[in-house]
C-alpha cells in the first residue's frame, strides 16, 4: 500500500489483505476488554474499526512499525467506546473523563499513601477543585443504573425498589380546592347546603332528597343546580 499511489486499482485489494492479516491482533485486544458488560461482538467490531483507522493513517516513512502504531490506535478506540457508549445515563464528556481521572488517581494514591485517598488528596493529584471531584463522583453514579425491579431488604419480602418510589398524589391537587370550598359553602343558605350534603356526602338521589326535605324532585333539581352555580362562581373568584 505504501508504494501504490492513491487511486491505483490494486490498492483496495492490498488494503483488504492488510485488514485480514491484522484482524487477529484487533480481536486479541478486544478480548482484553471483555467481561465489562459490553457484548463481545460490539468489542470486536470496535477493535476492527480501530484497525481500519490505523491502517488508513499509517505512515511507514516515520520509521515506526505498524504494530507499534496500530495497538495504541485500537486500544484508544476501545476506550472511547466504553467512555461514550456504555453509560446507562448520558453525562457530559467532561464528567466521563473526570470519572476516569478520579479512578486512576485513586489507584495511584492508594499505592503511594498506603490508605484510601480523601477528596482533597484526589483534587490535589488531578489539580482540580474539591467541588469538581465531588461532581465527578456524583456523575460516576450514572455509569450503571439500578433496575426498579431490584429486590430490597433481605429479598424475602417481595418488595422491589420501584415500590418505594412515590407517585402522583391526586388528593394533593384537590387540597387548595378543599380550602376554598369551606368559605364558598358558607355563602349558601341552609337548605342549599343540606341538599348538597345529602347529594354528595349522603349519596342520595334527587327523589330521596325531595322526600326527606318535603319538596318536589324538580324543585330539588333547581336548588341543586343553583347551589352548584354559586359554588363555581365563588371558587372562580377565589382563584382570581
Amino acid at each position: 500500500m505504501a508504494v501504490l499511489p492513491a487511486g491505483h486499482p490494486s490498492r483496495p485489494r492490498a488494503r483488504d489483505r492488510a485488514i485480514e492479516a491484522w484482524l487477529p491482533l484487533a480481536h486479541h485486544l478486544a478480548r482484553r476488554y471483555s467481561g465489562r458488560g459490553t457484548p463481545s461482538d460490539d468489542l470486536m467490531q470496535t477493535a476492527a474499526m480501530g484497525l481500519i483507522k490505523a491502517l488508513d493513517k499509517f505512515d511507514p516513512s516515520r520509521g515506526v512499525d505498524f504494530a507499534g502504531y496500530a495497538i495504541p490506535t485500537i486500544v484508544g478506540e476501545l476506550k472511547r467506546h466504553f467512555r461514550d457508549r456504555t453509560w446507562d445515563i448520558r453525562v457530559p464528556r467532561r464528567l466521563q473523563e473526570l470519572r476516569m481521572g478520579i479512578s486512576q488517581a485513586n489507584e495511584a494514591l492508594l499505592q503511594s499513601l498506603g490508605r484510601s485517598p480523601t477528596v482533597a488528596d484526589i483534587a490535589a493529584y488531578l489539580q482540580v477543585t474539591e467541588e469538581e471531584v465531588l461532581e465527578g463522583l456524583e456523575g460516576a453514579r450514572a455509569y450503571n443504573a439500578v433496575s426498579l425491579s431490584t429486590p430490597i431488604g433481605d429479598g424475602t419480602s417481595g418488595v422491589e425498589l420501584g415500590d418505594t418510589l412515590g407517585g402522583e398524589d391526586n388528593e394533593l391537587a384537590l387540597a387548595e380546592l378543599r380550602v376554598a370550598l369551606g368559605p364558598a359553602l358558607a355563602t349558601l343558605d341552609r337548605r342549599e347546603r343540606t341538599i348538597l350534603t345529602l347529594r354528595f356526602y349522603g349519596n342520595l338521589t334527587q327523589s330521596e332528597i325531595a322526600e326527606q326535605i318535603g319538596v318536589s324532585q324538580m324543585h330539588v333539581s333547581r336548588l341543586l343546580s343553583r347551589a352548584l352555580t354559586k359554588l363555581r362562581m365563588r371558587l372562580v373568584d377565589a382563584a382570581c
